[in-house]
């Protein structure tokens, strides 16, 4: 292992560098509400004008063969971008570390390798890392530092995953006779195998970026910079049903760890699930609780926290499917108004170059249609301007679902022939409710400690069939939080064998037959403890003996579920569960609607005022928009405009800047990729009389427009240009 002569300089400031890392006010530095990542350089057709271009890896050959990753950043920061860093933690383009280059070690073996022999590979020599101490000193080495000299400030290592089928290979066999102290145990044997197996693969991703962002923020302190590390991860939700391990929820309160993007997108979201008995794609309602379990895990700890939306996926699909879905998606994540950071997109060079399928029916290809273009680049500057709101979303509030990191520790391998298909045991407790437009809020049971974790909550629904407690002092929190007035459910039979592996509720002085009963301990009751509902100082809990899994495969198996829920609610509240087919929030001047299906009220939601349709590339002027069970929309709600005298762009496909207010004249510059049509709307105080569209070059272009008296805003349409577009107009 290679030891570079400032190490030990780096450990004795580390303390102060973690300590510091928050002292930096945010004004200092340039706007980063916007982002996107990208591993090319800059060039036209990519130009999404958000606030920062997170330059992906450090590898030199990205698609201009001889450019050097400081080469690549400059052409972001030439063109007027904040430029950060991001590359895998699990994998990457680490070639030089796996074949030896680096320190003369072949480092293949490191792999993350299934019972059956087999690597996991993420690409062409890039397989998914076991992350040992070597590779770490490699990341720091060979790629903090490089970013780091580079400028570069802040820095995203992303998707620490480690598949949960994995756990057979040298290395992590060596790994764990270094954390538990004995040989190695195969996982598929027994209950108690797996989970010890997925505990450790959790250390292992939680010492990987404890000590890289530990290292970055030292060495960054050593150089005068206030380096920010982020994790850049998949919810919780997702690597459970996908079944990957990852640290999650502990690194929120790493002092080295600055925040996260949360990582959902079409891809994850339409992962199936079951509600009703059938196993379908359920997208918005899965990014809704997707984007929900990265928020209450970020929130309590006061750590900057991104939503990620993706125009398309991983997989190859066609237009239309990726436009349904990413309104969807897009909608779930403006529905948690305390959250106003965005990753607009990831990998724009795909986006507007790659080709995908005209219909789904069809092979042929093209690149992205005009009219989605339009459409995208209308939403991703809307959210350059979406406002934080204390508005809540719609519907009953109040009712939290209890999550753990150990949802991840139970998906595989399956003993003794206990099934949770399609993680059902949590959305048994979640899509009954979220159906009838309850908007369940997720709570994770290691931030009960943060006092702001359970404030808002009213009732609190819990299982201990897909997950276990991994901290004992978390019961003592549940049960004050009981004992002055709140509504504690737990559904459970604690038949699964998980519950007899050993740990701390069945070793030492305790000897729980599974850790519900150590809670109810907690909670002043005797166990073992029959179905029923019981007092606890001014609160209630209700047990429920049932796995939630039952309430969602079969259809007609919620209904008991749900009057329990709504009659606790009431108890609590005074009032009963709002049902209801539809979620709706303002955030300033837009309205943000989802109208679900499967639900026994098919009405469709109506809204009147003077809107602007955000999901039509035209961006038409409505007085009603009506939007049907299964659709979402976004609008800009002219009439809340506050001063509607003040000229403004209010919807737009590109990117205003250098705006000049006169008597009788808006003037301004737009910018937006190239091979794209801008559509705009500008509120005037009167009908325009002139309107003047010039290029780069100084030449007037062609230009649609129209006027629009109710509603007293110039449309137009042109050409986009990243160089920039002048408009003026004059009335």
């Amino acid at each position: 292992m290679r030891i570079t002569t400032v190490i030990n300089l780096f450990l004795i400031i580390v303390l102060l560098s973690c300590s510091d890392a928050q002292d930096q006010r945010a004004e200092d530095r340039p706007k980063e509400k916007t982002v996107f990542q990208t591993s090319n350089p800059w060039k036209p057709v990519i130009d999404v004008r958000a606030d920062v271009a997170i330059v992906y890896s450090v590898k030199d050959h990205h698609e201009n063969g001889g450019m050097t990753f400081e080469e690549r950043v400059q052409s972001w920061r030439d063109r007027g971008y904040t430029t950060h860093f991001m590359s895998g933690i699990a994998w990457g383009e680490y070639q030089d570390y796996f074949t030896g280059k680096w320190d003369g070690k072949w480092h293949l073996d490191e792999g993350q390798v299934t019972q059956q022999g087999d690597t996991i590979w993420h690409g062409h020599m890039v397989p998914y890392i076991v992350p040992s101490t070597n590779f770490i000193q490699y990341m720091k080495e060979a790629v903090i530092k490089r970013v780091i000299d580079a400028g570069i400030d802040a820095i995203y290592l992303e998707e620490p995953e480690f598949w949960s089928r994995s756990g057979y290979s040298e290395a992590f066999k060596r790994e764990w006779k270094e954390y538990y102290g004995f040989d190695w145990r195969p996982q598929h044997e027994s209950a108690e195998n797996t989970y010890l197996s997925n505990k450790l693969k959790y250390h292992l991703y939680y010492r990987a970026l404890n000590e890289c962002f530990t290292y970055a923020k030292a060495y960054g302190k050593s150089k005068g910079m206030d380096v920010r590390c982020y994790v850049p991860t998949h919810s919780l939700v997702n690597y459970s049903q996908w079944m990957i391990v990852s640290p999650e929820a502990s690194l929120a309160s790493l002092p080295c760890v600055d925040g996260y993007i949360a990582q959902v997108w079409t891809g994850t979201s339409r992962e199936p699930n079951y509600f009703k008995g059938e196993r379908k794609e359920r997208v918005f309602e899965t990014a809704f609780l997707e984007y929900g379990s990265m928020e209450s895990m970020t929130a309590p700890t006061g750590r900057k926290l991104f939503f990620l939306t993706d125009p398309i996926e991983d997989w190859p699909r066609d237009w239309a499917d990726y436009k349904k879905n990413y309104q969807a998606t897009f909608t779930a994540q403006l529905l948690y108004p305390m959250i106003a950071n965005y990753e607009v997109m990831p990998w724009p060079n795909r986006i507007y170059q790659g080709l995908y399928r005209t219909s789904a029916d069809s092979d042929e290809k093209e690149r992205i249609p005009r009219f989605y273009s339009t459409q995208m680049q209308v939403m991703i500057n809307a959210l350059n301007h979406m406002p934080l709101s204390e508005n809540k979303v719609s519907g009953s509030q109040g009712i939290g679902i209890l999550m753990a990191n150990s949802l991840m520790f139970q998906r595989f391998p399956t003993h003794a022939g206990y099934e949770d298909p399609q993680l059902s045991n949590f959305y048994g407790q979640a899509l009954p409710l979220l159906k009838r437009g309850v908007p369940v809020k997720t709570v994770h049971i290691e931030n009960v400690s943060f006092p702001e974790t359970l404030k808002d909550i009213r009732v609190l629904i819990m299982s201990y069939s897909n997950m276990k407690p991994m901290e004992e002092t978390a019961h003592g929190y549940l049960a004050e939080w009981v004992k002055a007035g709140g509504t504690l459910v737990y559904s459970a039979r604690d038949e699964d064998v998980f519950q007899r592996v050993q740990d701390w509720w069945n070793t030492g002085e305790n000897d729980f037959k599974a850790p519900s009963d150590h809670l109810f301990e907690n909670l002043g009751l005797d166990v073992p403890l029959e179905a029923g509902e019981y007092q606890y100082g001014e609160g209630l809990v209700r047990v429920l003996r049932n796995d939630p899994k039952e309430f969602v495969l079969e259809a007609g198996s919620d209904d008991d579920f749900v009057s329990a829920i709504d009659a606790l609610y009431r108890k609590t509240t005074g009032e009963g569960l709002a049902f209801k087919n539809n979620f709706a929030l303002t955030r300033g001047p837009y309205e943000i609607i989802s109208v679900v299906d499967e639900n026994a009220d098919v009405t469709p939601y109506t809204l009147e005022g003077m809107l602007i349709d955000l999901f039509d590339p035209e961006i038409p002027v409505l007085t009603t928009k009506v939007i049907n069970p299964g659709e979402q929309a976004l609008l800009f709600n002219i009439d809340r405009v506050e001063n509607r005298d003040i000229p403004q762009v209010i919807a737009t496909a590109a990117r205003v800047y250098d705006e000049e207010i006169a008597e009788h004249s808006y003037a301004f510059l737009v910018k937006s990729p190239l091979n794209t049509t801008n559509v705009m709307r500008i509120l005037l105080p009167k009908k325009v009389a002139d309107i003047k569209v010039i290029d780069h070059f100084g030449e007037a272009m062609k230009v649609e427009s129209s006027w629009d008296e109710v509603s007293k805003t110039c449309f137009l349409r042109f050409d986009n240009n990243p160089e920039g577009v002048h408009v003026s107009v004059k009335w």
